[in-house]
């Protein structure tokens, strides 16, 4: 059992050095197009479906609530959380219209509408980052494996380079925690939010 451990950790370590190698740049410049959103007033959007779900939602949350600093709220939403909405849309135009009829219905241009897929191949979050893309909206994908169908279609590109389902939700984890960083760095260093 403990071997099993120690071979867990390795991998996700393995996983995470990959990550700073190879998405640096991209979460860089990922967390200043959010910022520079946030700072004329727009709001971020986020969706997944499963175990990314949960990790929209907590994006969400560490926006509106706070990551590190004491600041003044930012405008996130979650479209994992409102379950008339999921089961009425769901209901009436299929599970894969669930984050596309939400995005049409809240999503003005400029905002940020992050996918979060560890297979890329997410339907529903595909269609719906297609709806914020001819909104005028800035897209991200925080995906695993070779980024499947949204890594085509997505301004910024966040994909995990690892075939594992867990150690890509890892990684995914530790990326929205350094971009909660990086932007309320930001929000503090260039306005009045702190």
């Amino acid at each position: 059992m403990q071997d099993h451990i120690k071979k867990h950790i390795a991998s996700h370590l393995e996983v995470m050095t990959r990550v700073a190698e190879e998405l640096t740049e991209s979460i860089a410049g990922c967390a200043e197009e959010i910022s520079k959103a946030l700072s004329i007033g727009r709001k971020v959007l986020v969706m997944g479906n499963g175990g990314s779900a949960a990790d929209a939602q907590h994006f969400a949350a560490e926006l509106v609530g706070r990551f590190l600093r004491e600041r003044k709220a930012l405008p996130a939403v979650a479209l994992t959380t409102d379950s008339s909405v999921l089961t009425a849309v769901g209901n009436d135009y299929g599970f894969d219209a669930i984050f596309s009829r939400q995005v049409e219905a809240l999503v003005e241009s400029g905002d940020v509408v992050v996918g979060i897929s560890t297979s890329g191949q997410s339907e529903n979050v595909h269609r719906a980052l297609l709806v914020a893309r001819q909104a005028g909206c800035f897209t991200v994908g925080l995906l695993g494996r070779d980024g499947g169908q949204i890594s085509e279609i997505v301004d910024a590109d966040l994909t995990v380079p690892s075939e594992s389902t867990p150690l890509i939700q890892e990684a995914h984890v530790a990326i929205i925690h350094i971009l909660c960083d990086l932007i309320e760095q930001e929000a503090c260093a260039h306005s009045d939010l702190c």
